[in-house]
């Protein structure tokens, strides 16, 4: 039996107990959520709003080596993981992913956030870094995929 790309987010995002995983159904056709969610370097920056640029090599491999850059310069590597309806993105200390799948004539999103030290999620949770922020990334996803021609 084979699951879905959102299930399988959903999953993960058990399996990791993170403070962070939203799923919402959008009224947008797949292609342009996806086309918003899988643009990491022209995107990416637009709706995470601790991250100044996301560099990530061009070509069609599926495994990336990218660089994230904060707003004070501060560098993270990441290894990502992006194929249709899919990214995963991990560095030494965050996991962030997202899922789409086409549902009727929307999409059904999700995304997830989450520290890879369990000693830091009480901090995520301190500073709201659950629900809320989610479901603002997702609504930012939907407000640029839907000015998409």
């Amino acid at each position: 039996m084979s699951v879905d790309a959102v299930t399988r987010l959903r999953l993960l995002a058990a399996g990791l107990h993170t403070t962070l995983y939203v799923e919402e159904r959008l009224e947008l056709p797949y292609d342009k959520v996806w086309a918003v969610a899988s643009d990491l370097a022209g995107e990416l920056p637009h709706l995470v709003p601790l991250l100044r640029e996301f560099r990530v090599p061009s070509g069609d491999a599926d495994r990336k080596r990218a660089l994230a850059v904060g707003p004070l310069g501060c560098r993270s590597a990441f290894d990502v993981r992006l194929a249709p309806g899919w990214c995963l993105m991990q560095s030494r200390l965050v996991v962030g992913g997202m899922a789409a799948v086409p549902e009727g004539d929307g999409t059904r999103f999700a995304m997830l956030g989450a520290a890879r030290p369990a000693a830091l999620r009480p901090v995520q949770w301190a500073y709201g870094l659950g629900g809320r922020r989610g479901r603002a990334f997702i609504r930012k996803v939907a407000l640029r995929a839907a000015l998409r021609p």
